[in-house]
């Protein structure tokens, strides 16, 4: 089965675009063959793998039913990864799916939100890819919700201070919501990667073992460090695999990237 994962969480600055390029060109050096839809506006995805943010080149025309999935994908100089960049205009996508909402009428107004899922359809049926990684926005707006519905595991970075903490129940409670409403009954959460580790400081330890107390083995063993070449990377349009592979950032995400393939099955 094709592994369809939103990488989420409703908090910004945590490490989520960071998780889902740099986890994206990990799993692409081990052999598998990767798509990143990148479905959050700034675009980061976009920049952090060295492309422009272009007009028409996000999924927002096949929202509108003006194009279709595939013809969206662009090949990267990595190895296994191919991407769907994302640019300004997906700003209107939120708009657009709260008008199809109103548009609906007596019927389900809720149905527009298989529009991603129907979109991948043919991804799905092709087995082209072993992974699809959707970097959602940071928030849980109705794009984030299309996401979750098209997908089959959660992963969310959480970055290792109080104030993310305290909103990862959000997630998770929209998850068990679309599980118990079976409007995506195989939506499962694939795990909790802790991001941006300080070792220096009792904060981070202190947020590590209460999250690994409230979700057990769903929390990763591999813990992201701070790193200020993690940081650099984006900036140079490269994943830190590819900017600096020797450093204690790409290690980390190397062995995330191991573990989550265990996780998904695909070893």
């Amino acid at each position: 089965m094709l592994r369809v994962i939103a990488i989420a969480n409703q908090k910004g600055g945590v490490g989520k675009t960071t998780t889902a390029v740099n986890l994206s060109a990990c799993l692409g050096s081990l052999g598998k063959h990767v798509l990143l839809i990148d479905m959050d506006a700034q675009a980061n995805c976009t920049s952090g793998l060295g492309f422009e943010k272009s007009p028409n080149e996000s999924l927002y025309p096949v929202l509108l039913g003006e194009g279709i999935l595939e013809e969206k994908i662009k090949e990267t100089e990595y190895d296994g990864v191919s991407l769907i960049p994302s640019e300004f205009d997906l700003c209107a996508a939120e708009v657009e799916l709260a008008r199809m909402s109103f548009d609906a009428g007596t019927g389900d107004p809720d149905q527009h939100l298989n529009w991603l899922k129907d979109a991948l359809k043919p991804i799905v049926k092709r087995r082209r890819f072993d992974v699809v990684m959707i970097d959602c926005p940071p928030s849980l707006g109705k794009l984030t919700l299309s996401v979750l519905i098209a997908a089959n595991s959660l992963l969310i970075p959480l970055q290792c201070e109080y104030y993310p903490l305290e909103g990862i129940s959000s997630i998770t409670d929209l998850m068990e919501q679309l599980k118990t409403s079976k409007v995506n009954k195989n939506l499962e959460l694939v795990g909790v990667l802790m991001t941006m580790f300080d070792s220096r400081t009792n904060l981070s330890r202190m947020v590590v073992n209460e999250v690994r107390e409230h979700f057990g083995d769903k929390v990763f063993r591999t813990v992201i460090p701070r790193a200020t070449r993690v940081a650099e990377s984006p900036s140079h349009g490269k994943p830190i695999l590819y900017y600096d592979p020797y450093s204690a950032g790409s290690v980390a995400y190397e062995t995330a990237a191991g573990e989550l393939i265990n996780r998904l099955g695909l070893a």
